[in-house]
């Protein structure tokens, strides 16, 4: 079998004590398909004195893919869209021109401890739809296609595999599926799941291809062949992500993606004179990072 390529995360503080995992973009590679960004928050939990909020912050040329296996995060963005997002549920804000959007824990839950854990993808939009009209849209748990094959569970997050077609629409082909096995269980990979395709692992050690993917590492499936997973003793929950590959590469920094230097260049000016939009009910904001963008 052709050698996988294997990412280890690298560990951010988001603020407040607030860790996350980051497999994409690494230094081994920037994308897989149109996925250009993958963090892996949590489990964490989540004490009336944490301070986990996310303020107002702008995004430019991207979509948000955010998926919560525990916990809840409120969606609030310069839309006006308000959204608790809840295990299970698909949450895909489409930046393109701009958005500005925070993460907050839900009013409800102020006086509660419970735990958050989740992914949050960015997809980068075709070259042609950079500028698109910024949306926000909610999927519900109970939309998202499931399905039996072998000894796993499959839920499909977004496009179609073995079947199932996701109603989240996406304006790149995209593949993202939630993949459950229980402790010895076992499922094919088919070769032609996608163009490129990477699997992570959120809990638990696997066999892919006869070869052991640790926890918590991020592999790049090898093109054109069948690949076995499996559990190798206990339950293990893993994510696959996958597309088209990019046609161009990304310049990213901060929260901005763009073909175009000069474009970061403007959003990092507009954001600074607060020019991006306001979230309703919201005054504050995350501001520019000290080390600008270097065109």
């Amino acid at each position: 079998m052709a050698i996988m390529q294997f990412i280890k995360p690298q560990n951010k503080d988001l603020g407040g004590g607030f860790e996350v995992r980051r497999l994409l973009p690494a230094m081994e590679r920037q994308s897989i398909g149109p996925f250009l960004f993958f963090d892996h928050f949590g489990p964490a939990t989540v004490t009336p004195q944490a301070e986990h909020d996310v303020r107002p912050h702008p995004h430019i040329g991207l979509a948000t893919v955010t998926y919560l296996f525990a916990g809840a995060i409120m969606h609030r963005d310069s839309l006006g869209s308000v959204q608790q997002i809840e295990p299970g549920a698909i949450n895909w804000m489409t930046a393109g021109r701009g958005i500005v959007h925070s993460e907050r824990r839900p009013s409800s839950l102020a006086q509660s401890t419970y735990v958050n854990h989740g992914i949050q993808l960015w997809a980068a939009l075709p070259a042609d739809a950079e500028e698109a009209v910024p949306s926000f849209v909610h999927t519900a748990a109970d939309a998202i296609p499931q399905l039996q094959t072998g000894s796993a569970t499959v839920r499909v997050l977004i496009g179609q595999a073995w079947g199932q077609v996701s109603p989240v629409v996406s304006l790149a082909p995209a593949l993202y599926l939630d993949i459950q096995l229980p402790a010895g269980g076992e499922l094919t990979l088919p070769a032609g799941l996608a163009e490129e395709v990477g699997l992570y692992t959120v809990d638990a050690a696997v066999s892919l291809g006869g070869a052991t993917l640790a926890p918590q590492t991020l592999a790049v499936l090898p093109s054109g062949q069948d690949i076995l997973l499996q559990a190798e003793g206990d339950p293990a929950r893993c994510m696959l992500i996958g597309g088209e590959a990019l046609a161009q590469r990304r310049h990213i920094w901060w929260n901005f993606v763009s073909t175009r230097k000069e474009r970061i260049v403007q959003a990092a000016s507009d954001w600074e004179a607060q020019r991006m939009g306001l979230v309703p009910g919201e005054t504050e904001f995350i501001p520019l990072p000290q080390r600008r963008f270097k065109p």
